[in-house]
C-alpha cells in the first residue's frame, strides 16, 4: 500500500501533473516531471518526444539530463524526483544511474496502459518502476500511484 503524501509532496505532485497538460498543449506525449533537492531547489521538464523527433525526450529523462548539468551529483541521493506518470524501463534507468534517491508518481503504468492501449503496432512495456529500481544495487525509495484520476485527465483524447 502506497502511503499518503503530505502537502508539501502533493503540491509538487500536482505541479508535475501541470507539466504533463503544458508538454501536450506544446505538442507531446503528456508526461511532465519535476526533481526537488533537499535544499528546495526545483527543475522541471516535459515530454519532448514528438517536438524533438527523439523516443528518449521522455519528461524524466529530459529532467536527469538537466540536472546533471545544474547540480552537484552529491546533491541527488537527497533529491526526490516527481512524475505525472510512473516511469518506464528506461527512465528508470535514467533515475538509476543519476542517483536520485525517491520516486513520487501519480497514474500508475497500468493506468496509462489502460488509457492509451498498446503502441500502434500493439506492442506495450507493462514493467512496474519498483521492479525495474529491485534489481539495482541501491535503494530508491518509491511511491505510487497518487492522484490518478487527476492525473489521467491530460490523456483522456489524447491517445484514441
Amino acid at each position: 500500500m502506497t502511503e499518503p503524501l503530505d502537502a508539501t509532496d502533493l503540491a509538487h505532485l500536482h505541479r508535475a501533473i501541470e507539466l504533463s497538460q503544458l508538454a501536450r498543449e506544446h505538442g507531446n506525449h503528456p508526461f511532465g516531471a519535476l526533481l526537488v533537492t533537499a535544499e528546495g531547489r526545483v527543475i522541471e521538464a516535459e515530454n519532448t518526444v514528438l517536438t524533438d523527433r527523439d523516443v528518449t525526450g521522455h519528461a524524466e529523462t529530459n529532467l536527469v539530463r538537466r540536472v546533471w548539468k545544474d547540480l552537484d551529483a552529491a546533491e541527488l541521493p537527497a533529491s526526490t524526483l516527481f512524475t505525472s506518470c510512473e516511469p518506464c524501463a528506461m527512465c528508470c534507468g535514467a533515475i538509476f544511474w543519476a542517483g536520485i534517491g525517491r520516486v513520487v508518481y501519480a497514474l500508475s503504468g497500468t493506468g496509462l496502459i489502460a488509457l492509451a492501449g498498446p503502441e500502434d503496432d500493439g506492442t506495450a512495456l507493462d514493467l512496474p518502476s519498483r521492479e525495474v529500481f529491485a534489481h539495482g544495487t541501491r535503494a530508491i525509495e518509491v511511491s505510487g500511484p497518487h492522484l490518478e484520476e487527476e492525473a489521467a485527465l491530460p490523456h483522456r483524447g489524447f491517445w484514441r
